[in-house]
């Protein structure tokens, strides 16, 4: 995207905005929220959540209210930033006054490292659901699903995968939902649970890859942008530096009052997806309160699927057992596939905004839309394929990785969050930014991750 003065300059309010869906119209427009629901059911549902519930049983639930609330939050005003500008949150970042691409870098670097090691992570914990019913290595099956995946995405074909992972995600998801309900202990182990109190043997390295990942990282955040910009929320996507066109009072009010109403429809849309990936993990929380803590299991190693597979295992036996395995692949190889994809998107993206005099002399003799997929399909193959390879080789246990991503993803979260709040009180109409609730929501949730995550280095550091 180019950078003129006027787009750096004016508040970013839509030219144009599409007539709003009117009653049951609407419900075809929280399909956004569904799929980040099931795009969320990642390594925080299956792996962190049952280890948390295992070890402190259901005295953090409080914290995972806390977390599930600022979570909606977050996205919330990242899909406002989006509905009110038609532009991708990256593309904000971008705009901010200041040294060109500053914030984008502070997107950037993290989302390289968090990018490898959750790749890394997540094949690592697929190979170990394989290895239950397959006769591979836990290496074997790593390398090839991460090798398999890039194939599928760089070729286009991935798409065609999207239903079946999504439906085998769900299946997994009623599947738990389902077992949560044969094992519930009753409200009153929740009402304890939601009493807000420092539970002893407090370890931080333990819990923090949970915040991190519990609903969905700083990524799977950002990506929700993506969505509501695909669909269509408040109207197209802007592409350049347009502005905004002379406009008489009465049309801008028109305008302001469309937006107003997409934003309680995209306001609605995050909650429905919060929601819904709140209930995947209480029901996570609940089997590993349930059904693992009484045997003193805590997933850990290289075999960690064996101790899940535990989780529908105890209640329904064998076909149970199998269901969360082939569910933990299925689901978590679509996980790889997104993070491929989408992280994949966004390197390129953040590269051609970046190197702008880099990419226009690269860009002769082709198009914009071949530079970017050429760029991205590299980053694919050695930030996203070759170097998580690596990563796994050296490092093998997953629940070691992922810890690492979770904690990378903790941190990075208050200076993105940051970001957005700053970008959307700075740059949006005031009428349509934040409010007194919402700015005072965001900055909690800038406070609530940074306060662990600076609590997490001190202990590392000087413990």
């Amino acid at each position: 995207m180019n950078q003129g003065a006027d787009y750096r300059s004016q508040e970013q309010r839509r030219a144009f905005v599409s007539p709003v869906p009117t009653k049951w119209e609407r419900l075809k427009w929280f399909g956004p929220g569904f799929v980040w629901m099931v795009s969320s059911v990642g390594s925080g549902s299956i792996l962190f959540t049952p280890r948390v519930g295992s070890r402190y049983g259901y005295d953090l639930l409080w914290a995972a209210l806390i977390v599930t609330f600022l979570t909606w939050v977050i996205i919330r005003e990242i899909g406002r930033y989006t509905v009110v500008s038609g532009r991708t949150i990256l593309e904000g970042y971008e705009g901010l006054k200041g040294p060109r691409g500053w914030a984008v870098w502070l997107i950037f670097v993290p989302g390289i490292v968090s990018g490898i090691v959750v790749v890394s992570g997540i094949a690592a914990l697929v190979g170990s659901a394989l290895v239950i019913v397959l006769p591979l290595n836990q290496a074997v099956a790593s390398v090839g699903i991460i090798l398999v995946s890039a194939v599928l995405v760089i070729s286009g074909q991935y798409k065609k995968l999207e239903l079946v992972t999504t439906v085998m995600a769900v299946i997994m998801i009623v599947s738990v939902f389902l077992t949560a309900i044969a094992v519930f202990p009753g409200w009153e182990a929740y009402g304890r649970g939601l009493i807000p109190t420092m539970v002893p043997d407090f370890d931080l390295y333990f819990i923090l890859p949970w915040f991190g990942f519990l609903l969905a990282g700083a990524a799977g955040m950002m990506w929700f942008s993506y969505w509501v910009a695909a669909r269509g929320y408040g109207g197209e996507i802007i592409e350049g530096d347009d502005t905004l066109p002379p406009e008489t009072s009465t049309k801008r009010s028109d305008a302001d009052t469309r937006l107003r109403r997409w934003l309680v429809i995209m306001s609605t849309t995050a909650a429905i997806g919060v929601l819904g990936a709140t209930i995947v993990n209480f029901s996570f929380l609940t089997l590993g309160a349930e059904l693992l803590r009484p045997l003193g299991v805590i997933p850990e190693g290289i075999r960690v699927a064996e101790d899940l597979a535990r989780l529908l295992g105890e209640v329904w036996g064998g076909p149970g057992q199998y269901l969360l395995v082939a569910g933990i692949f299925v689901a978590l190889w679509g996980s790889i596939l997104s993070n491929q994809d989408g992280w994949g998107r966004m390197y390129a993206d953040a590269t051609l905004m970046l190197l702008p005099r880099t990419m226009k002399r690269l860009e002769k003799g082709r198009s914009r839309a071949g530079l970017r997929r050429q760029l991205m399909n590299s980053y694919i193959l050695v930030v996203l394929t070759g170097i998580p390879i690596i990563v796994f080789l050296l490092l093998r246990n997953p629940v070691v990785i992922l810890s690492v991503a979770g904690i990378i993803t903790a941190a990075h979260l208050p200076i993105m969050v940051a970001l957005t709040l700053y970008l959307n009180l700075s740059r949006l109409p005031r009428h349509l930014g934040p409010g007194i609730f919402f700015t005072t929501a965001t900055g909690f949730a800038i406070v609530f991750y940074a306060f662990f995550s600076i609590l997490f280095f001190y202990n590392l550091l000087f413990s």
